[in-house]
């Protein structure tokens, strides 16, 4: 493994084998109906992340390592580069500005957190469920 692989990690997707976050993969438009209706019994976490990106992937494995909200919430992993039709769909459907990295948890169908980039915390996000 290089230097900047362990450092920044592979530029493939979360891969739930090395993650502990039980990610939903977010490939489909028609996922944010299922999401909506989740999310009036139990708060749903998206996370937009850019593979071409190094700033999403640190922020990714950051998050990725001080997450510990599996049974409190249910968690979508957009790769927003080869899903950007969903990422414009969750920007408009949620009232959210689209930014990458991006934290979005979505609670009764709303949008109620939205951060980007170094804002990405598990701890803050915990504080909000």
């Amino acid at each position: 493994m290089s230097f900047l692989n362990s450092i920044f990690g592979s530029s493939e997707n979360a891969d739930s084998s090395k993650s502990k976050i039980n990610w939903t993969q977010l490939t489909d438009i028609l996922q944010l109906q299922e999401i909506e209706a989740i999310s009036n019994e139990k708060p749903v976490v998206i996370f937009k992340h850019s593979t071409r990106c190094s700033i999403s992937r640190m922020a990714l494995k950051q998050f990725e390592r001080e997450f510990d909200l599996n049974d409190s919430v249910d968690a979508y992993f957009l790769d927003l580069i080869a899903h950007r039709d969903v990422s414009n769909e969750i920007a408009r459907k949620f009232n959210v500005y689209h930014e990458s990295p991006q934290l979005i948890l979505i609670r009764n169908g709303k949008a109620v957190y939205d951060v980007s980039h170094s804002d990405i915390d598990a701890g803050e996000l915990k504080n909000k469920i």
